[in-house]
């Protein structure tokens, strides 16, 4: 399923013109809110150069601005622009369609059974990558 929806996610960065990194790091700004370019290195783990070339490459697509930080003025903070993220978050759209009517089809007992081992799953995923990480 994970590797589904990484070849869906794929998908979508081909039609609207983006790496799928690019897209991957446009769905974390948009889900964490206005962030720093430091937060997005921490969160994705590129070098500070590749950030930039990142922010960058969204900002000149349209996607996102550079801002000053209102709680400190030496840094720069990342935002959406949200009208221009609609016609991506448009794409998604028949899938999250697809994947409610699919989820209606069961109880609200087996729904917190599968979001319990979906939960678990993920966190085994991201300590094992935290672990791999470390060395």
């Amino acid at each position: 399923m994970g590797a589904a929806s990484a070849l869906h996610s794929q998908a979508v960065a081909k039609r609207v013109g983006l790496a799928p990194v690019d897209l991957e790091c446009l769905d974390m700004i948009l889900l964490a809110g206005p962030v720093t370019a430091g937060q997005i290195m921490e969160h994705t783990k590129l070098t500070s150069g590749a950030v930039t070339g990142l922010i960058d490459r969204l900002a000149k697509k349209g996607y996102v601005e550079r801002a000053i930080d209102p709680q400190d003025r030496r840094k720069v903070i990342v935002r959406i622009l949200p009208e221009a993220i609609q016609p991506i978050q448009d794409l998604f759209v028949p899938m999250a369609e697809r994947s409610a009517a699919i989820m209606a089809q069961y109880s609200v007992e087996e729904l917190d059974l599968i979001a319990g081992f979906v939960e678990k799953g993920t966190r085994i995923a991201l300590e094992r990558a935290k672990e791999l990480d470390e060395g």
